[in-house]
C-alpha cells in the first residue's frame, strides 16, 4: 500500500513538473514608440521574448503622419495590396506556441507591414494574439479584417490600449492580454 502511494505521488509530481507554460513571443510594429512600450511591459509581465517588426525602409515621423495624404502610411493604407518589406525575422519562430502581434491602428486596420510579417512567417499551428494601440479605434475591425485574410491561422482578438491611458487602464490592458495566453 505504501509503495503504491509513493508511486502515485511520483507520477503526480512528474505530471506537474512536465506541464510547461507555452513559449510566448511578442512581435510588434511601433513607428512612434507607443506599441513598443506596451509590448515591453507585456513581455515583463509574461516573461515572453520580444521581436520588433521594422520596415526594411525605416518609417519616419513624416511617414506616419496620417493627417497628410502624401504620407507613406496614408499611401500604404490606400492600397491594401502593398506589402512593405520587413527587416529580419524572429529567431527560432518554430519554438513558440503563442505569438502576439501588436500594431497601431491605421485607417481602422492593421498597417500593411503586419500583412508582410504574417505572410513572411509560418504562424500555422500557433495561437496568434492580435493587440493594438490607437487614439480612437478599437481592435475588432482590424481583427476581423485579418481573420478574413488569414482564415487558416488561429487568430485571437486581444485588446487595444487607447491614447493617454491612466496607469490603471494600462495595467488592465496588460492583464487582459495575459489572460488570452492559452494554457498548454
Amino acid at each position: 500500500m505504501r509503495r503504491s502511494l509513493l508511486m502515485m505521488l511520483a507520477v503526480m509530481f512528474m505530471t506537474v513538473c512536465s506541464a510547461k507554460d507555452p513559449k510566448v513571443l511578442i512581435t510588434y510594429f511601433s513607428p512612434t514608440g507607443t506599441t513598443k512600450s506596451l509590448s515591453q511591459d507585456l513581455a515583463k509581465a509574461t516573461g515572453a521574448d520580444l521581436f520588433e517588426i521594422e520596415g526594411a525602409q525605416p518609417y519616419t515621423t513624416d511617414d506616419v503622419n496620417l493627417g497628410n495624404r502624401e504620407a507613406r502610411a496614408f499611401k500604404e493604407m490606400a492600397d491594401k495590396s502593398l506589402r512593405p518589406e520587413v527587416k529580419g525575422k524572429p529567431d527560432k519562430l518554430k519554438s513558440y506556441d503563442v505569438v502576439f502581434v501588436g500594431f497601431p491602428i491605421w485607417g481602422d486596420a492593421a498597417p500593411n507591414i503586419i500583412n508582410s510579417f504574417i505572410e513572411g512567417n509560418d504562424l500555422k499551428g500557433k495561437t496568434v494574439i492580435i493587440f493594438s494601440t490607437s487614439g480612437s479605434s478599437n481592435l475588432t475591425n482590424s481583427y476581423n479584417k485579418l481573420k478574413d485574410q488569414y482564415p487558416d491561422l488561429n487568430l485571437v482578438e486581444g485588446t487595444t490600449l487607447k491614447r493617454n491611458p491612466t496607469p490603471e487602464a494600462r495595467q488592465a490592458v496588460i492583464d487582459k492580454l495575459k489572460e488570452t495566453i492559452p494554457a498548454k
